[in-house]
């Protein structure tokens, strides 16, 4: 395939840059760099099957000049993460909102397939164990800028809808769930690679609120080829899928194991919501996905487990910090 991907210097991004490479086709990836970085694409380049585009969503002629050779566009590129949300909220949206029409209208009119991310903070506060892709949304104020980026996303998959319906445009929508891995960054709020980062520098854990919350995360390795199979399959067009892990963990319980998996001597300290992220702030008890309409239709069934995902992070976050000290001295 030819193959466009947009944000594919990102963490998620530059693993499936890599995926469809080693299996042959033609990436194009798009990025701005604004949280994605170069060195995630660094064995990539090597391959002459890759060209690299920096620019923004935004540029409608340049994403319509990418899209019009593309068999198949990945849109990945978003302003992400907690810090990134209450830092530049107006910013995140325009990205996030006009960015996704931009790249949704490039691909109706090179009539090639697409694929959607989209986020488990659709469901908001719904707590139900076993998230199902009908599942009610259950959000906060709209006046609190923690669920902007779920409202924008909402509208993400709502204008993917329209354009299905009223244009034809071949789409499959994903609902990603704590996808973790190498390459992730603690920088804007991800919890395990903070954790792993601080556990490695010897420093305390810093667990938000309570603790008490859980999350299920799946690692990046099992989430890509996912992304492709459904891309590819003529079933999942007009479709959307849960992906992710359905075993729970407690912030708090993760926090235990990374110190226990990493032989750490850290400390755990609770830093209250408010004192991390501002006033006002809300977060959700519990995130559990049903990812049974994926597995029906794919086979999707992720078994790496926390534990494999820790060693993961932490063996590519120590490969980091070596490098860097090599080029220091």
């Amino acid at each position: 395939m030819k193959v466009l991907i947009t944000g594919g210097a990102g963490f998620i991004g530059s693993h499936l840059t890599e995926y469809l490479l080693d299996r042959g086709d033609a990436v194009t990836v798009l990025d701005d760099l604004s949280t994605g970085q170069l060195d995630n694409l660094s064995r990539a380049f090597d391959n002459p099957a890759l060209s690299f585009h920096q620019g923004s969503i935004l540029d409608a002629d340049l994403v319509r000049r990418l899209a019009a050779d593309a068999d198949v566009v990945f849109h990945l590129a978003a302003a992400l993460g907690v810090y990134t949300i209450l830092e530049d909220p107006l910013g995140s949206l325009k990205t996030n909102l006009v960015g996704t029409e931009v790249v949704l209208d490039a691909a109706r009119e090179s009539q090639c397939r697409i694929l959607v991310a989209s986020t488990s903070e659709i469901y908001g506060k719904n707590t139900t164990i076993g998230l199902h892709e009908d599942a009610d949304r259950v959000m906060g104020s709209p006046l609190k800028t923690r669920w902007s980026y779920a409202e924008a996303k909402a509208l993400d998959e709502t204008l993917t809808h329209i354009f299905r319906e009223w244009h034809g445009l071949r789409a499959v929508l994903v609902r990603l769930f704590n996808t973790v891995g190498p390459r992730q960054t603690g920088r804007y709020g991800m919890v395990v690679p903070r954790f792993v980062g601080q556990a490695l520098a010897g420093e305390p854990l810093t667990v938000h609120g309570s603790g008490e919350q859980t999350r299920c995360f799946a690692h990046v390795a099992e989430v890509v080829p996912a992304l492709v199979r459904l891309v590819e399959h003529p079933a999942a067009q007009h479709g959307i899928f849960n992906l992710g892990n359905s075993r729970q963990i407690s912030i708090e319980q993760l926090a235990r194991t990374v110190i226990e998996v990493l032989g750490s001597t850290s400390d755990i300290v609770h830093v209250p919501y408010e004192e991390a992220y501002g006033p006002g702030y809300e977060d959700m008890q519990r995130r559990v996905p049903d990812c049974s309409r994926a597995r029906e239709l794919i086979g999707f069934s992720p078994t790496l487990d926390v534990e494999y995902i820790i060693q993961s992070v932490a063996t590519a976050a120590r490969t980091e910090r070596s490098d860097v000290a090599v080029l220091a001295g």
